[in-house]
């Protein structure tokens, strides 16, 4: 059966670089191309970064319960959001190769897989501060100022939800995260394997894997958190 890894991440915490690195260092592993209503951004191209489809088309996918989760995003009562979903069909053909699957997804869908797949791995992807996330924001130069503050305060949202994740990774470095990221797949993997059989390598992975447990990470979590405070915004 296949192992379902769970990444999330706020908007530019540096999540597409990291699941890029662990597809470079992990074998046997599959990726959930996303549906979305969204048009493509820049160089994007349909079924590479997302699958964009009209809004009918994923109302229909909906109604004929084709996705393991789906949600409406930066939607209000005045102006109508847009799809984002992770199609079932992906962990079929995972399971089908032998592979395990990576869904990279936000905070909502992991919800809801979640409910529906408690054995499930999520992983959480945290920037070291607010004042990192916003240099991020600004320095990929894809967003405007009202979509960058929308950004962040959703970023504040999401980090409160940390506590439902398995994992935590604070992405400071990329090289060190991609390390992190790599031996907890690799950890999962190795639950069924016994202790004594483990090589050094293969310990270090799980060791690796077990300082970013969520219990292990509560006390680096908090100084971001604060960061995220709305007082500590309006200081800056």
């Amino acid at each position: 059966m296949s192992i379902v890894y769970i990444v999330s991440a706020p908007s530019g915490s540096g999540k597409s670089t990291l699941v890029n690195e662990l597809f470079k260092m992990v074998p046997r592993l599959d990726f959930s191309i996303s549906y979305t209503t969204r048009p493509p951004r820049g160089s994007e191209k349909n079924g590479k970064e997302y699958f964009f489809v009209s809004r009918e088309e994923f109302e229909a996918m909906v109604a004929a319960d084709e996705f393991l989760e789906h949600a409406e995003v930066f939607g209000n009562e005045k102006v109508r959001g847009e799809y984002y979903g992770t199609a079932r069909r992906f962990l079929r053909e995972a399971e089908e190769r032998g592979n395990d699957l990576v869904l990279d997804i936000d905070v909502q869908g992991a919800s809801q897989v979640k409910e529906k797949m408690p054995e499930a791995v999520s992983i959480f992807i945290l920037p070291p501060d607010r004042e990192n996330l916003e240099w991020r924001l600004r320095n990929r130069g894809l967003d405007s100022e009202a979509v960058i503050r929308r950004r962040l305060d959703t970023a504040r949202r999401e980090i409160e939800n940390y506590s439902k994740y398995d994992y935590i990774l604070v992405n400071k470095v990329v090289e060190q995260s991609a390390d992190e990221l790599k031996n907890i797949v690799l950890a999962e993997r190795l639950k069924n394997k016994s202790g004594a059989e483990l090589s050094e390598e293969e310990k270090r992975s799980v060791e690796t894997a077990h300082a970013c447990r969520l219990e292990q990470a509560r006390e680096r979590v908090q100084p971001i958190l604060a960061s995220f405070a709305p007082q500590a915004v309006k200081s800056t």
